[in-house]
């Protein structure tokens, strides 16, 4: 089966810093939850200086100094299920912490 015209998230990671482990599970999270969907995630080293930035396609979705940190994975699920299929629930995620 292709993958072509999915879409596919972009991890890119300080390697200074010693982040690839953390893009690593972030991958295997989004590939385990929207199996099927996308088409791939990649992990790009990048240089110095702190970076880590998620993309979907070329949509900026995620950077750490302007979020604030890392997302958890709650919100890193939210916002490429908004991307890719606003439609679809993410079972207990998509639940309120409160019920």
């Amino acid at each position: 089966m292709t993958q072509a015209g999915k879409p596919v998230v972009t991890i890119t990671y300080c390697t200074g810093c010693n982040w690839l482990l953390r893009a690593g599970w972030m991958a295997q999270e989004l590939l385990q939850t929207f199996q099927g969907t996308l088409g791939g995630v990649t992990l790009v080293p990048g240089e110095m200086g702190g970076i880590f930035e998620i993309h979907v396609d070329k949509e900026l979705i995620w950077e750490r100094k302007r979020d604030g940190g890392f997302p958890d994975v709650r919100e890193l699920k939210t916002r490429v299920r908004d991307r890719i299929d606003p439609g679809r629930d993410l079972g207990h995620l998509d639940r309120s912490a409160d019920g």
